[in-house]
């Protein structure tokens, strides 16, 4: 009735819900007759690792501790009982030919590495896959003929500047930052900052959790360990520079001297509709660049004084092992009592320097004693539950922080 009213009328149907959101600006009008099968992606809830024994002692309180969305009662209710739409049965189905792999946190884990040993083509639109498991995404895809394609921004900036040239070509990979709310902030002023002002992003539309790791800086730092196994380049050549604007959305220095960036309007229908269309570009009618109207260009070195944040996961990236899995999830946990307003911005990175300190005890704890004490998924991730382990760890050690904090 809606739908034919709708037509009759003109009225137009905007999908606000975040799932049909997404969908509509997949489709871009793309007409109906052209589309193979929509997919709906689901968090799991608060309940999706529970022990199924377990679900008659849940509480009202459990319940509405959604991980990942704040949202009214019944609808997070409504997304606890629904537990599991299928994610990995949909992502693996003989029918589908593309997955975008959007879910955020550690939830997407599982779905996208279904996808990815069914030998589809994944659109890697979430960062915590390959920063959780990046080595066993990069294998398994090899293995099965998947294909991985970077939707991030700054990973598709790469993607089309790179046009398959080869590691050894490449001098270094710059992912660019437009640093955030927080860029110019005096640093006596950063005890004060509120979680209004941290969602306050200068250039972006984001999520909620998005918005806070690249006021802290750590949407960098996970952008580069993704970006170590997406072109498969050392993190030693991998750098982050400040691009107030947002118009460079990364670049690629070759060994011969030359540079190659993408640039354009910050606007993420770009990069998806990239994928979507790839190998071919899509048409799309939207704002565009007008050079002649660029007044400058602003690049920056990144103080990491103001974003301690950026060292810390820089740090993680040359470890490896578990060492990505565990401040990811801590990263999680922390980021979460921050936007549930409580703990203070400066506590998020305080609390995870705290849990990767306790990392590295307990590596060098074990190796000066002995090595068979040391969980092996804080050594290695060689199965997606050593990777799920290791972010249970990270997050279990950043509570017992916030703790004290709280």
């Amino acid at each position: 009735l809606f739908v034919q009213t709708a037509k009759k009328t003109g009225a137009k149907l905007l999908p606000t819900d975040s799932e049909h959101n997404a969908i509509f600006q997949a489709l871009h009008n793309e007409p109906s007759e052209r589309i193979a099968r929509l997919i709906l992606t689901a968090s799991g809830g608060p309940f999706r690792d529970l022990p199924l024994d377990e679900f008659e002692q849940v509480t009202l309180a459990e319940a509405l501790n959604h991980p990942n969305w704040e949202m009214g009662r019944k609808i997070t209710i409504d997304s606890a009982t629904m537990m599991n739409k299928g994610l990995e049965q949909i992502s693996s189905d003989p029918e589908v030919d593309l997955v975008v792999a959007g879910i955020v946190g550690a939830a997407g884990l599982e779905p996208t590495f279904a996808a990815v040993e069914a030998g589809k083509i994944v659109a890697v639109a979430n960062k915590e896959p390959l920063v959780m498991a990046g080595e066993l995404f990069v294998q398994t895809a090899k293995k099965t003929g998947a294909k991985l394609l970077p939707t991030d921004s700054e990973h598709n900036a790469i993607f089309q500047a790179l046009h398959d040239e080869p590691p050894e070509g490449i001098a270094r990979l710059i992912l660019t930052a437009s640093g955030g709310p927080f860029r110019d902030l005096p640093l006596d002023e950063f005890e004060q900052v509120t979680l209004a002002e941290a969602l306050n992003h200068p250039n972006w539309e984001m999520g909620q959790k998005i918005t806070i790791d690249s006021a802290t800086m750590m949407n960098k730092g996970l952008e580069i360990i993704e970006a170590h196994w997406l072109f498969n380049v050392s993190v030693e050549k991998i750098d982050v520079l400040t691009q107030r604007e947002s118009i460079i959305h990364s670049m690629v220095e070759f060994i011969d001297g030359s540079f190659l960036a993408q640039m354009g309007l910050p606007d993420m229908r770009v990069p998806i509709a990239y994928c979507l269309g790839w190998p071919e570009r899509l048409p799309l009618k939207i704002p565009r660049l007008d050079p002649v109207a660029l007044n400058a260009l602003h690049f920056e070195a990144i103080d990491t004084q103001r974003f301690p944040c950026l060292p810390l996961s820089l740090k993680a990236a040359k470890q490896g092992g578990g060492a990505p899995s565990v401040l990811n999830g801590a990263n999680e946990k922390v980021v979460a009592a921050f936007l549930n307003e409580e703990i203070r911005f400066v506590d998020i990175s305080k609390t995870l320097a705290s849990v990767m300190q306790e990392f590295d005890e307990t590596l060098q704890h074990t190796a000066q004693d002995c090595l068979d004490e040391t969980p092996n998924f804080l050594l290695k991730i060689q199965s997606l539950e050593d990777a799920l382990q290791a972010d249970r760890w990270g997050r279990k050690q950043a509570g017992k922080v916030l703790e004290h904090l709280q």
